[in-house]
């Protein structure tokens, strides 16, 4: 019983977080208070020569006596220079094991990775990094998407600290705080890739509370759990099962179509790709005239291959007379130089993210 609590002591308050290093600190400026009151109420000396004594003391520099000790003085030394031996091995002890563990430099830098996400804006929060979030946060990493991942698993946060240059947090995302230290309210959109259909419809709740006009794109095990999410909050829904089951199913009757979509959407590198543009990203000169009379792919070489209208209908493969309105987007395919012509024919039009 005795052995066990003596290891729960050591355990305690011989380790290198900064509680030790905090208790250490604590013991020193008791010690302190205590010299320079004791030096006061016994020799009653003035506080500078109380203090100068006191550190003389403690440091035992050996310099001589302020004035000479009483016996009860002299008693009152020994006792505090006995209790200073105990306070410097322990602060020591403490500090010695913080270095060596490392943890001042964990500290620095997750001092300068929190700096690094307070500078983040308008960028992408993941909430979960299991082997889906992995996947999502390589895609978003080569669209130059900026993000912030949160996870709270231990195992988790070492794989994704063997990974360079990602910023994260150790938390779990259903909690308020932790979404405002990730930048929930400067960022664009949320990604709930938990495999809890539970925490995902928890942090969908939180997120939608604390950033209501964030777009929340949610993981969903079952299309049960989907409408609730949605309810939620969610802006949109992914049933990995469901994808990868049509995937697989839409490979047998229609493989080379299947394939150039996958060409499309896993190659961001590719030399064809798709942009989508909301109304308010184009140019006044584009906005309320028809695909006629902007001319795009006469100019650009770009094609407008879908329309997303007001009520949020989709129009494949527009007509020509189809006229650009408020709160509508359009969804344009072309090569990368003609994506390119495209930005630069049209100044003010920026990508999403």
């Amino acid at each position: 019983m005795r052995q066990s609590r003596v290891h729960t002591f050591l355990s305690r308050y011989f380790t290198g977080d900064t509680l030790s290093l905090k208790f250490a600190i604590a013991l020193f400026l008791l010690e302190l208070v205590l010299g320079v009151g004791g030096y006061i109420w016994i020799e009653g000396y003035r506080f500078i020569e109380a203090f100068y004594m006191t550190i003389i003391t403690i440091s035992t520099v050996g310099y001589g006596e302020v004035k000479s000790l009483s016996p009860a003085g002299q008693l009152f030394t020994t006792i505090l220079i006995i209790l200073n031996i105990g306070i410097f091995g322990y602060a020591a002890s403490a500090f010695t094991y913080f270095i060596i563990q490392g943890n001042i430099f964990k500290k620095l830098k997750r001092r300068d990775m929190d700096k690094r996400i307070n500078l983040l804006h308008h960028h992408v929060v993941l909430a979960g990094y299991g082997r889906f979030g992995d996947e999502i946060a390589n895609q978003l990493r080569e669209m130059e998407v900026p993000f912030v991942i949160i996870e709270k698993e231990d195992e988790v946060i070492e794989q994704i600290k063997n990974q360079k240059d990602l910023l994260y947090i150790h938390g779990d995302a259903t909690e308020d705080q932790v979404l405002l230290d990730a930048g929930i309210k400067r960022a664009d959109a949320i990604i709930t890739a938990v495999h809890d259909d539970t925490s995902n419809l928890y942090t969908v709740l939180s997120a939608r509370q604390l950033q209501p006009g964030i777009s929340i794109i949610s993981r969903a095990q079952t299309a049960k759990a989907g409408d609730k999410l949605k309810l939620a909050g969610a802006s949109h829904v992914v049933l990995p099962k469901k994808i990868g089951g049509f995937y697989m199913a839409a490979l047998v009757h229609k493989p080379d179509a299947i394939e150039f979509f996958s060409f499309l959407t896993n190659k961001p590198n590719a030399d064809i790709s798709f942009e989508e543009y909301h109304y308010e990203q184009l140019p006044e000169s584009f906005r309320d005239k028809s695909l006629n009379q902007i001319e795009f792919r006469k100019k650009t070489g770009v094609n407008v291959i879908a329309y997303r209208d007001q009520e949020g209908k989709f129009v494949v493969n527009p007509p020509a007379d189809l006229v650009i309105a408020p709160n509508t987007s359009i969804i344009v395919i072309g090569t990368r130089e003609q994506i390119c012509k495209m930005l630069e024919f049209c100044p003010k039009i920026q990508k999403n993210g």
